[in-house]
């Protein structure tokens, strides 16, 4: 089957993202948000987004217009009924996804192909609320959608071979290296992850070293581009929460246990880069 037509559910950080960069590629998109206020700031991001390339003379004042013309914003999600592929790209919440592909298996054609960018939960959950769980599978982008060159390609138990196949060139047409893995918490790269970036909380936590030692020590001895502290400050503080409660509640492994300080930080409304404030403070957003 050739994908024409993405569907995308959720025009948040990473929504909006793999939009953008589905529509770079030439793919009609469309994307869903639950209100017109929420789709209105997504789609602003995405143009400013482009805007940006093009004062980096990375793409032209055409090539911008013709990739805003391929993005279509909705609030109905009736508007999924010609869709080819649709990504779900909503908050970590299983009752929710579970509940979104359950809808979109009664509104997309039979041959459409349905993808999480669930970056912790089971797939297979959403995939059995579905009549067509062969065709299920996970599409793992990582933050910012157009700029990370990798793509998670992950499939359940119940998966087909077809459907990874059509995963890995869709996600190759985007220009990503694409890696397969099973349907299993983390899946590779937040399995390796979670661990490192909790044990830098924890050094935080125990006082053995300030925010700057630890980030400057990973990033001029281990030779990282960004330190650890800061990364999660750029991920979300609660994201990072969210997805090492997760994994610790499927495999009881100590090593993704939360410490205390990044609960606190949650709780505290700390979550990083987009409230100004997490392990570091920025810059109010315009």
């Amino acid at each position: 089957m050739e994908i024409k037509r993405v569907g995308v559910v959720g025009c948040g950080v990473m929504g909006s993202g793999i939009a953008q960069v589905c529509a770079e590629a030439g793919y009609e998109v469309t994307v869903l948000e639950i209100s017109d206020e929420l789709l209105n700031k997504g789609l602003s991001a995405i143009e400013s987004a482009v805007a940006k390339s093009v004062s980096k003379n990375q793409l032209s004042p055409h090539d911008m217009e013709a990739i805003l013309r391929r993005i279509t914003g909705t609030t109905s999600a009736r508007d999924f009924a010609d869709r080819d592929l649709v990504i779900e790209a909503c908050s970590e919440d299983m009752g929710l996804k579970r509940h979104l592909f359950a809808e979109m298996d009664k509104i997309c054609p039979d041959r459409a192909i349905l993808a999480t960018n669930t970056s912790c939960l089971s797939i297979i959950e959403m995939a059995m609320v579905t009549a067509r769980p062969d065709k299920v599978l996970g599409l793992h982008f990582f933050n910012p959608a157009p700029v990370m060159k990798l793509l998670e390609v992950v499939r359940t138990i119940v998966t087909s071979e077809k459907t990874i196949a059509i995963g890995q060139r869709f996600g190759e047409s985007l220009g990503k290296v694409t890696i397969v893995v099973q349907d299993s918490p983390g899946f590779i790269v937040n399995r390796l992850l979670i661990p490192f970036l909790l044990h830098a909380i924890s050094l935080l936590e125990n006082g053995i070293a300030k925010r700057e030692e630890i980030d400057n020590g990973v990033s001029l001895g281990l030779g990282h581009p960004i330190g650890p502290l800061k990364l999660a400050d750029l991920i979300g503080i609660d994201i990072v929460l969210t997805v090492a409660e997760a994994i610790y509640d499927d495999l009881k492994d100590y090593r993704y246990a939360p410490p205390v300080l990044l609960k606190k930080m949650v709780a505290a409304g700390w979550l990083g880069r987009k409230t100004s404030k997490g392990f570091y403070e920025y810059p109010q957003s315009k």
